[in-house]
């Protein structure tokens, strides 16, 4: 069985554990995403606010585990509208494990809690299981090995994949995904350097990791809340993982160009294009969801940058296309999302199977209408959150076959790029060049 570190967390009130059971029995029923799930409930001032957020992404990220061992403790099954208070069972079983509270605290308080779910009545059932998982715990670890999806909390199905795709990986795909995500900065290069803001977070008794990687990321020892970085709200930094700060790289921008980030919010990577490279002509941010647009828009603000924001949907050019080639593309593509699972844990738990061919079919049509508004000459880089190869290096085989003009540029060093979950401390991204003949 895989371990956790998490910080230690006293004996808080039941409100804690109400709330994250009402939060995560929101996702599993209504398939909603842990962040819209959040933004749902009615959250007071809790002084417990970061243990809710703690409990909801724990549970999330063993759901499998958890779901296993409430499925060998319950004596028959819970009814099929019992969701939150199977969720509110997770929790206990979760505190029990992986929170430093002291096994009576974990367990009155979780029992407590079914009150304010208004489950009363199970609170003799919450209590039963809860005790028996203590009395029993050795026993289900030894049976837990025999079972990959629940000793590994991932369903079969992406077990299956990660394992087809990265036989001598995917253990290590799958340790990393289990795992709490690291927190990444962007320093702003209009405002200053890595060195001189690492000196800023020296001062503020912030500690970082050494780093090789992009000259604007920077490795911070422990996550910190964002109100507390120096300079936050002046825009000298961003938070936003070192791996989707290579996407500049591969765009090998110029000044003077004119850049079409096609799927842009919530607008990191639009963000970077304009922090490095103040000499290009135009930046076009396009989503078709208006209101991450206006998280973006918010963003550049705070970041004092000035890009073009479009609402309009990539796969219609015409409505919102200004008849002007662009000589840079960035297709940060929808997908499966598979290298992000440590900071996503929902994904588990939401994602299907049979969504990856939905996928596909999005993610070509994409490629072939984006690639009419790419200047003859120009670049398009194709990047996705995932590591599964049929959505990355299948795709770029695919469109380079099925498009004349389309090729491999052979003036860098890296034309392509999978970063696997975990590596060098970053999340799982794919990066593929295409240049355009003419």
């Amino acid at each position: 069985m895989f371990t956790e570190q998490q910080p230690t967390k006293p004996a808080q009130g039941v409100s804690a554990r109400s709330l994250a059971a009402r939060i995560t029995a929101n996702v599993v029923r209504n398939s909603l995403s842990l962040e819209a799930a959040f933004q749902a409930s009615v959250q007071p001032a809790l002084r417990d606010a970061s243990l809710v957020r703690a409990l909801c992404y724990g549970v999330l990220r063993w759901h499998h585990l958890l779901q296993w061992q409430a499925d060998e403790l319950l004596t028959r099954p819970l009814k099929r509208g019992d969701v939150e208070l199977a969720a509110l069972i997770r929790i206990g079983l979760y505190q029990l494990q992986w929170l430093r509270v002291p096994d009576h605290a974990a367990v009155s308080a979780t029992v407590s809690a079914a009150d304010s779910l208004g489950k009363t009545n199970a609170k003799g059932l919450v209590n039963a299981v809860l005790r028996r998982f203590i009395r029993e715990r050795k026993r289900l670890a030894q049976q837990i090995i025999k079972i990959p999806e629940a000793a590994m909390s991932h369903p079969s199905w992406m077990l299956a994949k990660v394992k087809e795709d990265w036989p001598e990986e995917w253990l290590d795909i799958i340790n990393a995904n289990n795992g709490p995500p690291p927190m990444w900065l962007r320093v702003n290069a209009r405002q200053g350097t890595r060195e001189r803001y690492l000196a800023s977070l020296g001062a503020a008794g912030v500690t970082t990791q050494p780093v090789d990687g992009p000259s604007s990321a920077i490795l911070l020892s422990e996550p910190q809340a964002m109100s507390t970085l120096p300079g936050f709200a002046d825009g000298e930094v961003s938070v936003q993982d070192a791996a989707a700060q290579l996407a500049v790289g591969f765009l090998d921008l110029e000044p003077g160009q004119r850049i079409l980030d096609a799927c842009a919010a919530p607008g990191g990577k639009s963000a970077h294009i304009l922090e490095s490279h103040p000499g290009i002509s135009e930046l076009v941010a396009l989503d078709r969801d208006p209101d991450r647009l206006a998280v973006m828009s918010t963003e550049f603000e705070r970041l004092k940058l000035e890009g073009t924001v479009v609402h309009g949907d990539a796969t219609h050019p015409t409505d919102w296309w200004d008849g002007q080639l662009f000589d840079r593309i960035l297709l940060d593509a929808p997908c499966s999302a598979l290298g992000v699972i440590r900071r996503h844990p929902d994904i588990k738990v939401l994602r299907r199977s049979g969504d990856i061919a939905q996928v596909l079919i999005n993610q070509r049509a994409l490629f072939k209408t984006l690639w009419t508004l790419l200047s003859p000459g120009g670049r398009l880089v194709y990047s996705t959150c995932t590591i599964l190869k049929e959505e990355n290096q299948h795709q770029i085989q695919w469109f380079l076959e099925e498009t004349p003009t389309a090729r491999s540029p052979t003036s860098q060093a890296w034309n392509s790029r999978q970063i696997l979950p975990g590596e060098a401390n970053m999340d799982g991204f794919y990066y593929a060049c295409i240049e355009k003949s003419g």
